[in-house]
């Protein structure tokens, strides 16, 4: 029995024909990019598609897009979706599709839907993210000081939540045991009513403004989609333009949102949150230690430093004190010889005067003078210089150098 056969050529005519009849115009294909390579100003790509189960391929196709194209397509793609082309990047493309006996088939892309790759959500964030970087906010929260030890919080979340719990509990339980005053202000965290309910709680808190060092917003993990209320711009901005620095723990990290860039500080989880917290004030605390223990040792040489000062200076003074008593001691030494000698010669004069003195005494004493032929006379223990001073009834005694003699008046006394 005879079956018609074809040569290989012959099929790889024939595919070729039905290709070029089925798809004589570019179709729009859904992919993902495997590989891509640039080579001549033209980008060369392997697109595949995965099975949603099992994510095994389920095909495999080469693509092109040349440099005619690809000067323009590339700067669009990338200006609209904030992204490159790239491996792992799900695209919806137009494509012409060709097929060659010896390469087989190959795509020819002639047009990319940024909105695919993005997604209407997608857009709408990239949207929200220029405009709050036109608005100048996206950079203010960050630039708060969080307090060394922020220890009064304010907590944004849902009482129910299991991340709220988390972090109470990685808070409280540290071992460093920091007193914490946390206060809850009840949100509602996913769905269309969370941006408003959480702007709620941001007002409310913004009353108490004084009360708190940092607001923490906490929710579980969970699915992208949960997190879409997180890309609302009136939240951004409400939270871009608080005035306490807020800590994010509202997501996995690669399920990045707008909330997430604005606030001070984005973290994994709600207990990633409760850490950054005893961290920083365990951080503080090493840090208070450290200027301690300087200020300790930075005293102590001081007090030493002074010591050995003091002691240089009890040295030199010693020292000098010593000369100086030396020195005192020698011009006292001559103080006290010219003193002797000073008091021995005032000594010889007032002995020569008192010698002289005695002599001029002597030689008029009453008797001397009474060796001279002079008598002295007395009544009653009187000296009588004058025949005025005799009484007539009392006896005299006249003194001579050889004797005296007792006498009485006996006449009148005759005055001259």
């Amino acid at each position: 029995m005879s079956t018609k056969n074809y040569s290989l050529s012959e099929l790889t005519s024939h595919i070729e024909k039905v290709i070029r009849v089925n798809f004589s115009e570019p179709i729009w294909i859904r992919a993902e990019i495997s590989e891509l390579r640039e080579k001549g100003g033209h980008c060369y790509m392997e697109l595949i598609e995965k099975d949603e189960k099992s994510d095994g391929l389920k095909a495999r196709v080469r693509a092109t897009i040349w440099s005619g194209s690809y000067r323009l397509l590339k700067p669009f793609f990338e200006d609209s979706t904030g992204q490159s082309l790239r491996p792992g990047l799900s695209v919806l493309a137009a494509v012409s599709v060709e097929f060659h006996g010896m390469y087989g088939i190959n795509l020819i892309i002639k047009d990319l839907d940024p909105n695919f790759t993005l997604g209407a959500q997608a857009k709408r964030r990239l949207e929200i993210i220029r405009q709050l970087e036109a608005d100048g906010v996206m950079e203010m929260n960050k630039m708060l000081e969080l307090a060394p030890t922020p220890q009064r919080i304010a907590i944004v979340s849902s009482a129910s939540a299991a991340g709220y719990e988390d972090f109470m509990n990685q808070l409280h339980q540290h071992p460093s045991q920091f007193v914490f005053y946390t206060r809850l202000f009840p949100s509602i965290m996913q769905g269309e009513q969370a941006g408003a309910s959480i702007i709620g709680s941001l007002e409310a808190i913004y009353e108490q403004l004084e009360d708190f060092d940092a607001v923490v917003m906490i929710r579980g993990g969970g699915a992208t989609t949960d997190l879409a209320c997180f890309d609302d711009y009136e939240l951004a901005l409400n939270c871009a333009q608080f005035p306490l620095p807020i800590i994010a723990g509202i997501g996995h990290q690669r399920d990045l949102s707008i909330v997430d860039m604005v606030v001070h500080s984005s973290v994994k989880t709600p207990t990633a949150a409760a850490a950054l917290l005893t961290d920083r004030i365990s951080d503080a605390y090493d840090t208070a230690d450290r200027l301690y223990q300087d200020i300790i040792s930075i005293s102590k040489s001081l007090v030493e430093n002074q010591q050995q000062r003091l002691s240089d200076i009890r040295w030199k003074m010693k020292s000098v004190l010593t000369n100086k008593s030396r020195d005192k001691f020698v011009e006292l030494e001559h103080l006290k010889m010219r003193l002797k000698a000073g008091i021995k010669t005032l000594f010889a004069l007032h002995h020569n005067r008192l010698v002289l003195y005695q002599s001029k005494l002597e030689k008029h004493s009453p008797a001397a003078m009474l060796k001279y032929g002079y008598t002295l006379t007395t009544q009653s223990g009187r000296r009588i210089s004058s025949v005025h001073q005799l009484k007539t009834d009392l006896p005299l005694t006249t003194y001579f150098p050889d004797g005296k003699i007792n006498s009485t008046i006996t006449g009148e006394i005759d005055a001259l």
